[in-house]
């Protein structure tokens, strides 16, 4: 027999498999003897009360033998079978490749950048020289910007598809299973690089292909169908269905479209700041303690605020975390972040950004690239303001709020440097303001947020792609263009690492049916 039933346990005590089945056999009322295993279906840390504890949601094998789970996949060989094009290795294109090869179809990942252990070597020349590869950086390279943004696999997207399945293909390729069970699931920046090339691994075995340091300049179309692609060295690949799954910080791929005369809009996006305090601070709010104990993770928070009618929220939290240079150009501050498996770094970041609107930007709806240049042009005078060698703007958090140049920074994990402006020069005026007026409204909702101990980093651009690629709601196509599938992030139909391979998922499946 087995029952499900939820229990709640102490910190410390949450992965003890003698206390689980006391406390499951006492919710159940049923002898201990009788419990031959328990089998956690999710986790998640409730600290509404003074006391912080864990709620688990169990399933209990009574009187039967303990099955465990197994988490391997058996792909097809696919070798000869219809190719499909997929432009982009990141979460999105990971996950199409993968879904083409169980619907049985051959896929072809071609990807700008390089492989992601070549790629950490650029990683470490835009942290310590500032210098930007404009085709190998924290957006462009195997994985995509999900495996250097923290491995977050946290979702509200749970209608688009199937997150469970997500989640098991991470697995099966090396993540713990911890993200089957806890209610905010991560993996770390330091772990991804290993499942990504074990996912490639996947791909390669199965008969695909995956090509570097290639990158598509156009698109082969005939007669409104696609054909396939052609590469900036000149070759052309062919295939009836071509995957558009570029991220959103590919500005050439929207320059590719619109020379191309195939249709892409405007789109709306947020834009802000990272913000960084000393963990110690996020856990004392949020834990209700001194000190946190040895037995919790380093806590996060989710802000939102609506200032004169505009929504002001916290986005991509990483606890423990390190903010990262994220240009994708060599005349531009981007800021992100991320955090290692363990979460250990003494401080904890956040996007904080305002939703920008297409009426708030001067300029006609019609152009497909009015969001994308006001993005550029933050980006550009942030790079200004910094100086040079990607050091970024920032300001003290209080000393934003009152208009004051900051005399010193706070010590802060972005190690090509910060320095201290006036972030209201930095970002437009309608935008610095309402950011200004929602940090001591965040200070009202966690007590210790609105510090000076925090400091501002700008700027916070790329939460979303500022273009958006059409595509029919139910073939997943282009409305021009028979055979491509714009996908993920870049297109404007996902926004995280679950909700990006759900979609490249789907339209893989749509790429199949079709085929």
């Amino acid at each position: 027999m087995i029952k499900e039933t939820e229990i709640v346990c102490p910190p410390g005590q949450h992965e003890d498999e003698a206390v689980i089945k006391e406390l499951t056999s006492a919710a159940l009322k049923i002898p201990v003897k009788r419990v031959s295993g328990v089998k956690i279906i999710k986790r998640s840390i409730d600290a509404r009360g003074r006391r912080v504890v864990y709620r688990m949601q169990v399933q209990v094998f009574i009187d039967e033998a303990y099955k465990a789970d197994h988490y391997t996949i058996n792909y097809p060989n696919v070798s000869a079978a219809k190719p499909v094009i997929i432009v982009g290795a990141g979460p999105a294109g990971l996950f199409a490749a993968l879904q083409c090869i169980e619907s049985g179809l051959k896929p072809i990942i071609i990807e700008r950048g390089k492989d992601v252990k070549q790629r950490r070597r650029d990683l470490a020349n835009i942290n310590k020289q500032g210098l930007v590869n404009t085709e190998s950086n924290y957006c462009f390279g195997e994985g995509g910007a999900g495996t250097y943004s923290d491995g977050k696999l946290y979702t509200r997207s749970t209608k688009r598809g199937n997150v469970n399945q997500v989640l098991k293909v991470f697995v099966a390729h090396g993540a713990e299973e911890d993200i089957l069970v806890d209610a905010r699931p991560h993996i770390g920046t330091n772990k991804l690089p290993q499942i990504i090339t074990a996912m490639r691994e996947t791909v390669l075995n199965a008969g695909g292909e995956v090509h570097f340091n290639k990158k598509v300049t156009s698109l082969l179309v005939s007669f409104d169908k696609i054909k396939g692609v052609e590469l900036e060295s000149g070759e052309k690949i062919e295939a009836a269905a071509v995957i558009l799954a570029t991220g959103h910080s590919a500005r050439d791929v929207f320059e590719m479209l619109h020379r191309q005369n195939i249709l892409i809009e405007a789109k709306p996006f947020a834009l802000g700041v990272r913000i960084e305090h000393p963990q110690e601070i996020i856990d004392r709010a949020q834990y209700h303690c001194d000190v946190r104990g040895p037995y919790l993770p380093p806590s996060y928070y989710s802000l939102v605020e609506q200032v004169d009618s505009r929504g002001v929220f916290s986005f991509c939290m990483c606890p423990g975390g390190i903010i990262a240079p994220c240009s994708t150009d060599v005349d531009e501050i981007v800021v992100n972040g991320w955090s290692p498996s363990k979460r250990n770094n003494p401080y904890a970041n956040s996007g904080t950004v305002v939703q920008i609107n297409l009426e708030d930007v001067p300029g006609s709806d019609a152009d497909p690239f009015k969001m994308l240049r006001f993005q550029q042009q933050v980006e550009q005078a942030a790079f200004k303001a910094g100086g040079g060698k990607l050091v970024a703007p920032a300001q003290r958090m209080v000393d934003f709020f009152e208009g004051r140049l900051s005399t010193d920074l706070p010590d802060n994990s972005y190690l090509p440097g910060t320095k201290s402006v006036q972030l209201k020069e930095v970002l437009p005026g309608w935008i610095s303001e309402r950011l200004r007026k929602a940090m001591p409204v965040f200070g009202k909702k966690m007590k210790g947020y609105y510090t000076n101990e925090a400091i501002l980093v700008g700027v916070e651009s790329r939460t979303s792609s500022p273009v958006k690629i059409p595509r029919d709601r139910d073939t997943f196509q282009h409305p021009q263009i028979a055979g491509l599938y714009p996908c993920g992030e870049g297109a404007g139909y996902a926004g995280g690492i679950i909700s990006a391979a759900i979609d490249g998922i789907n339209c893989a499946l749509a790429a199949a049916k079709t085929l």
